[in-house]
């Protein structure tokens, strides 16, 4: 398992964006809208370590309470459907099933830590050589 970024809930992903490039000197490291989640995500990218972090904007989301903004934690696992089999039998809550998003070529699901953090796993499709 690898750790690939954390995503959080932003008001404003213009203005989020500028913040994190401009004041924190974070590269943009690509934007998309997710229609069918209705929400639209950037990611930047720390130059030095390569870390990132996803920029989520909800569309028709209200305010922001505090504590909101985390939206969840992301990991690169080999084989999803085996990671969840351990998962289950260790007693550990999946929040959602395996599914793709539109024009994506890899499989996601979901699970919970034991305060409710969202845990996205992500299963890439093998590079063919």
């Amino acid at each position: 398992m690898r750790f690939l970024h954390t995503s959080i809930t932003v008001r404003d992903l213009d203005v989020s964006l500028r913040f994190y490039t401009e004041q924190l000197g974070l590269v943009a490291d690509g934007r998309r809208a997710i229609p069918e989640n209705h929400a639209e995500i950037a990611f930047v990218r720390d130059p030095e370590s390569g870390a990132r972090i996803e920029l989520t904007f909800w569309e028709g989301k209200g305010a922001v309470e505090p504590g909101e903004q985390l939206d969840h934690l992301a990991f690169e696992v080999a084989d999803l459907d085996a990671f969840l089999a351990r998962a289950r039998a260790r007693g550990v809550r999946v929040a959602r099933e395996p599914y793709r998003l539109a024009g994506g070529s890899g499989r996601l699901a979901f699970i919970l830590d034991p305060d409710d953090v969202w845990i996205e796993l992500i299963e890439h499709p093998p590079v063919r050589s």
